[in-house]
C-alpha cells in the first residue's frame, strides 16, 4: 500500500498557502491514531497541473477571492467527478467574507446552484473514526466570536454518486489545527481528530 499524501491545492487567485503548519500536524495524527502508511510531507499541486490527478484528497484553503481559470475549473470538475476529495476550509470562518461567497459562486457555475448542500449531523463522515455526535466540532476562532460570530453547526458539501466529494467548512479548522503537533500535549483533547475522520472518509467510503 502506497504511502498517503497531503496536497494543498495552489490556485491563481486569492491567498492559497495558509496555515502552513496544519498539514505536518493532522499528519502526525494519523501516524499516532490509525495504521495508515503515512508520507509525512505535504505536496503542493497548482490546480492546473495534471499531478492534481495522483491525489488521494486536496486541500484547498484561503481569505481571499477565488475565482478558477477555465483550465483550473476543468481540472477541479474533472478531479472531484472522478472519485477525488477536495476538503475546503474558509479561513475566514464567514459565511458573508469574499472566500465563502466566491467558492460558493464557483462551485455553482462548477457544478450547478445546487450541488453545494448541507450535509447532516447524522452523516458517515462524523462516525468514521472518531465519533462526533453532534456533527462538526467547533473551533475556538468561531468562540471568540471572529468571523461573522456565529458557530457553525453544519458543514456543506458536493456529493457525487453517493460519495462527497467537495468537503466546504466555514469553520476554519486549518487555524484551528495550525500549530506544532508537539504541542497537542497541553490540549485536553487533540481538536485534530476531526480531521482523521475527514482522511478516514476520503480514503475509504
Amino acid at each position: 500500500m502506497k504511502p498517503f499524501f497531503f496536497t494543498r491545492i495552489q490556485y491563481t487567485s486569492g491567498d492559497w498557502d495558509t496555515d502552513q503548519r496544519m498539514p505536518s500536524n493532522l499528519l502526525h495524527s494519523l501516524v499516532e491514531y490509525t495504521t495508515l502508511p503515512v508520507d509525512q510531507r505535504e505536496r503542493v499541486v497548482h490546480l492546473s497541473s495534471p499531478d492534481l490527478f495522483k491525489s488521494p484528497f486536496c486541500y484547498l484553503s484561503g481569505h481571499k477571492l477565488v475565482e478558477f481559470s477555465a483550465q483550473e475549473r476543468d481540472h477541479f470538475k474533472r478531479y472531484v467527478q472522478n472519485g477525488g476529495f477536495v476538503f475546503v476550509d474558509d479561513c475566514n470562518h464567514d459565511v458573508d467574507g469574499l472566500f465563502a461567497k466566491s467558492f460558493e459562486q464557483e462551485m455553482a457555475r462548477t457544478f450547478g446552484p445546487k450541488a453545494l448542500q448541507k450535509i447532516p449531523n447524522t452523516h458517515p463522515i462524523y462516525s468514521c473514526f472518531f465519533k462526533f455526535d453532534d456533527g462538526p466540532p467547533t473551533t475556538s476562532f468561531e468562540l471568540n466570536g471572529w468571523g461573522d460570530d456565529l458557530v457553525h453547526d453544519y458543514l456543506k458539501a458536493i456529493t457525487i454518486n453517493g460519495r462527497i466529494g467537495v468537503l466546504y467548512s466555514n469553520k476554519d479548522y486549518g487555524c484551528e489545527w495550525d500549530y506544532d503537533f508537539r504541542n497537542k500535549r497541553f490540549l485536553a483533547e487533540d481538536n485534530t481528530k476531526f480531521g482523521v475522520n475527514i482522511v478516514t472518509y476520503a480514503l475509504t467510503l
